[in-house]
């Protein structure tokens, strides 16, 4: 694997200091690598220019596919999803990016509309499976988080929107367990405790252990470390989260 994805990850963060900045920057830098790797011959500079060009807008319109399958999921676009992407990349990229990807979205819900379900699922399928050729496990985890954000800002979570995350999820790699867990995560009920270790109070001690450890494996700050501070500080809270949910369970089972 080479190191330019890393690079650009790191360029796009020290950019923007956004994590969607990372996620572009990741991006490109996996161009990069394609386009370097032998026994290609290296490109002229400005023919990997305008490709890089390429390579962002089409990364960061896949982005903006998969938060309109959020926020369209219930059958109404809420304002304040559609304000929590809007912040996100005025955040990211200034006012004029935000009013692009504004345009890109209602581009979207009306692409939606006239072409229908099924031409619409097939469009999010490869949304999704390009994603997973540009971007490496542990930073899909960190998408999935900011969809379920989305899904989340408008206070109340429809179950046609924890379908859409869960579908998408499996596109991009991961089982349904992995948005459960995350939508579970700050809670403070035992019950959550038991979701964001993806198993039932049914569980021996054993399994619980287990579970507790798949998800250090799977979400421990260490696996974004190269990836920026921003990206490790979500994946550093998303761990103390989980650090929570198993002193909740371990307590209340008596376990040491």
């Amino acid at each position: 694997m080479g190191y330019a994805r890393y690079i650009g990850a790191f360029l796009g963060f020290i950019n923007t200091h956004s994590f969607l900045g990372v996620l572009i920057g990741f991006g490109i830098g996996y161009l990069f690598d394609r386009l370097t790797a032998p026994p290609q011959v290296v490109p002229k500079p400005e023919d990997i220019e305008r490709l890089r060009a390429q390579q962002r807008d089409s990364f960061l319109h896949a982005l903006m596919v998969l938060s309109a399958h959020v926020i369209q999921a219930d059958g109404k676009i809420m304002h304040s999803e559609m304000e929590h992407v809007r912040s996100f990349l005025r955040n990211s990229f200034g006012e004029a990016v935000a009013a692009q990807g504004n345009d890109t979205l209602l581009r979207l819900f009306e692409f939606h509309k006239q072409n229908g379900e099924r031409v619409w699922q097939d469009y999010i399928r490869r949304a999704c499976y390009d994603l997973v050729s540009r971007m490496e496990a542990p930073v899909r985890l960190q998408l999935l988080a900011y969809l379920c954000d989305i899904a989340k800002a408008d206070g109340k979570l429809d179950e046609r929107e924890v379908n859409a995350l869960k579908e998408m999820a499996t596109y991009l790699g991961f089982t349904t367990d992995t948005i459960d867990a995350m939508l579970h995560l700050g809670g403070e009920s035992l019950d959550d405790a038991y979701a964001v270790l993806g198993i039932n109070k049914n569980a021996t001690d054993d399994e619980v252990r287990k579970a507790y450890k798949r998800m250090v494996l799977q979400h421990h700050s260490d696996k974004v470390a190269t990836l920026g501070e921003d990206v490790k500080a979500a994946a550093t809270k998303k761990m103390q989260e989980i650090n929570e949910a198993k002193r909740r369970i371990y307590e209340a089972r008596g376990m040491k």
